[in-house]
């Protein structure tokens, strides 16, 4: 069985391609929630009964990213287009990015940036400026200064005009990039941000807390469900697929977090208390996971390549709030290792039976405490 958990193959599933939800529920936390209770049993319910399902004293820990404008078009000198998903950010305007096509985009390469024919952002919006708009270029410039082999992309240097922030040229050329499966939707920006979102620098939202309204974070907190934030910028680390059938020798590319002190006195006054931790998401855990040195969490800032998957030892996080995710996807297994793969695929296969959304639109999971997986 260890054997079978490590192979890539046993974490495929098919899935209707009418259950990728392509919006956004209208109200965040009215989406269904399929519940893990024990080892055993689990039941249906819908987000908003969150409170109810946790305990006086339990902590709930949020990742307070802020997904960027990341994907810009543009062309090159040729006239061809060229699409670029901006990844990490270099000292001197410089960014590690994926270009498509990215083929025939060798060092030197140069690449023009337009406006976007609609603005999905207001001034409103903006997260770096004071409302205030600068006269906005005509188009953006960027080269190709070289390769970066770990990602296949390449490292881009943009030319920033005399009196012009690169956050607000971010803010006018770039776009909210949504997953390549949703085809169709008609969310808005704002809808694929956290209502807590803070610090930008992800690239995708961290889906699981999508669910959530400052009404319901209320809710919890009137309850004595305590909230703690730790900052993971989503990367290509999280939703780069896993590629090599033994899945133990996957390699993930690297993501900045940070876990303030707070967070780490949060938790370790919620386990004194004998409250328990609960990961808002696959980021989250990978933030504290990735943070705790030995079995002992410490203030970090920096970045983490763990890859959790089945066998894994559980060092912090206790509980997990989670969507549905992506067959064959390192999340995919990093929930396996929490209830057990084959546990984990009868769920989906009854979430698929029920009807639920999938993915980063869709409903979610919560697998508390007492149904983990434990491991000696």
């Amino acid at each position: 069985m260890e054997q079978k958990n490590q192979l890539l193959s046993s974490y495929d599933y098919e899935l209707p391609q009418e259950l990728i939800a392509q919006t956004p529920l209208s109200k965040r936390d009215s989406s269904r929630m399929l519940v893990v209770d024990t080892p055993t049993n689990h039941t249906h319910r819908l987000f908003s009964d969150l409170p109810q399902l946790l305990e006086p004293g339990d902590l709930l820990v949020l990742n307070d990213t802020r997904v960027i404008p990341a994907r810009l078009y543009g062309y090159k000198s040729t006239g061809a287009p060229v699409e670029v998903l901006l990844l990490e950010e270099q000292p001197n305007n410089c960014w590690l990015a994926l270009v498509k096509p990215g083929r025939r985009l060798s060092p030197g390469a140069k690449i023009v940036f337009t406006l976007p024919t609609e603005q999905q952002q207001s001034p409103a919006d903006y997260p770096y400026t004071d409302g205030g708009i600068p006269p906005i270029p005509p188009n953006l410039c960027a080269e190709v200064i070289a390769r970066d082999e770990a990602t296949s992309g390449r490292i881009l240097h943009f030319d920033v005009p005399d009196g012009l922030s690169w956050e607000f040229l971010l803010n006018q050329y770039g776009q909210i990039p949504l997953p390549p499966y949703i085809t169709d939707s008609q969310s808005t920006p704002q809808q694929y941000q956290t209502v807590y979102a803070q610090t930008p620098g992800a690239i995708a939202a961290p889906t699981a807390g999508l669910h959530f309204t400052e009404q319901l974070l209320e809710e919890c907190l009137q309850r004595g469900i305590n909230q703690a934030y730790v900052t993971l910028h989503v990367g290509v680390g999280t939703f780069r697929p896993v590629e090599v059938e033994d899945i133990t020798t996957h390699k993930m590319h690297s993501e900045w977090l940070q876990v303030p002190q707070s967070t780490v006195e949060a938790i370790r006054k919620t386990k004194q208390a004998g409250g328990r931790v609960i990961a808002v998401g696959t980021t989250v855990v990978r933030a504290l996971e990735g943070a705790a040195e030995g079995d002992m969490l410490k203030p970090y800032c920096g970045k983490t390549e763990l890859f959790i998957y089945p066998g894994y030892r559980w060092r912090v996080v206790e509980g997990l709030i989670t969507n549905f995710h992506l067959p064959r996807s390192s999340l995919l297994m990093l929930v396996s290792a929490m209830v057990g793969r084959e546990r984990l695929f009868k769920l989906y296969q009854e979430a698929i039976a029920q009807q639920y959304r999938f993915y980063s639109f869709g409903d979610a999971m919560l697998i508390l405490p007492e149904a983990r997986l434990r491991h000696i």
